[in-house]
């Protein structure tokens, strides 16, 4: 047991991918104080996407956001009031056409912790008497692949580009016929590091052996704090993949900056605009995912910061100028510290 932990360690810290947050962004905090002080205002932000509360970076609702864009771009969804009784919540999904097995994550969301993939009646009633917030029900997408694409577009520019594509390994075992999923699980650093949690939701399954060659799929969205590979697929970026991109954000009102996470078919139904679903859209809090790939560097990863974070800055200014207003001080401060409480809600899910 001690030399697994001590194994699982060595591997976080050979791995900076597994580094707390604020010790890979500590660079980025400077650049940030240079931006505040250029804009004069901490909260710079909040005009990146004038559409999207703060801008995306703090409080946003997953569901106005899903509100914004064209109803066949995403799976079908519906919001859930914390503290809902489980027949209108089997109403509403009734009602809604939506089907298990089924999708629920935070409304507000953080880094994907409190996503869960929901087989039955049982599991819903677990997730929302657990669940202290609002949340989200959504119709699994039915797409075997996803990506992370970054957008970013400026104000005065009829179309925008495409700055990098993130691909999404998951978490799947191929069983060979004598070790148990537990076993296989530990035969992956990345994988054991999910054991806890993995044990949490599989039970007494975690004993059970695969067939030779028998696939399982455990966490089957691409979360890269849930386990998932991210690979750096930035070179998947075509004229006619950012044409197909630009014409569905185009539809988006007031989006200029953030991640399209989407689940695909394969890249050439992608780049023709067929069979993909967006996952999520995530605004000026979004991350260039794609530096996470085990083959990029820390050096890597602070230069593609730095230079998403000029282009939030730059949009933001040519925002504020055209009138959307960057955040109030002490409003920013409330949402923050608003952020922070539902933060430790859903970390504690």
């Amino acid at each position: 047991m001690k030399n697994s932990r001590n194994k699982l360690l060595f591997h976080k810290i050979t791995h900076w991918e597994y580094w707390p947050f604020q010790v890979v962004y500590i660079p980025i905090y400077f650049l940030w104080i240079f931006y505040s002080f250029k804009a004069r205002s901490i909260f710079f932000f909040n005009a990146s996407n004038p559409s999207i509360k703060n801008g995306g970076f703090i409080m946003e609702s997953k569901k106005a956001i899903y509100n914004l864009i064209p109803p066949h771009y995403y799976p079908k969804t519906e919001l859930i009031k914390e503290a809902t009784a489980l027949t209108q919540i089997e109403k509403i999904i009734s009602d809604a056409g939506i089907n298990y097995p089924l999708i629920a994550k935070p409304d507000i969301g953080l880094r994907g912790s409190g996503v869960m993939k929901i087989n039955t009646v049982a599991d819903l009633e677990q997730y929302a008497l657990k669940a202290n917030f609002d949340y989200v029900i959504q119709d699994l997408i039915p797409f075997k692949n996803e990506v992370g694409i970054f957008y970013v577009r400026y104000p005065d520019q009829k179309s925008g580009k495409l700055t990098g594509i993130v691909s999404k390994e998951f978490m799947i075992l191929t069983g060979n016929g004598t070790a148990t999923i537990e076993g296989l699980i530990k035969e992956n650093p990345r994988y054991e590091l999910q054991l806890k949690v993995l044990r949490q939701e599989f039970g007494e399954k975690l004993k059970e052996i695969l067939a030779q060659g028998e696939k399982l799929n455990l966490v089957p969205y691409g979360n890269h704090a849930r386990g998932a590979k991210f690979i750096d697929g930035s070179h998947w970026i075509t004229p006619k993949l950012e044409e197909t991109i630009n014409e569905m954000c185009l539809q988006i009102p007031g989006f200029y900056f953030g991640r399209l996470d989407v689940m695909y078919n394969t890249i050439e139904e992608l780049e023709r605009g067929e069979n993909f679903s967006i996952v999520e859209l995530n605004g000026a809090a979004s991350e260039p995912t794609h530096i996470y790939d085990p083959k990029h560097s820390l050096f890597f990863a602070w230069k593609e910061l730095a230079r998403h974070i000029t282009y939030m800055y730059e949009i933001s200014v040519a925002n504020n100028k055209m009138g959307t207003p960057y955040l109030d001080h002490k409003l920013g401060m409330r949402e923050y510290r608003m952020h922070l409480e539902q933060s430790n809600k859903i970390v504690n899910f």
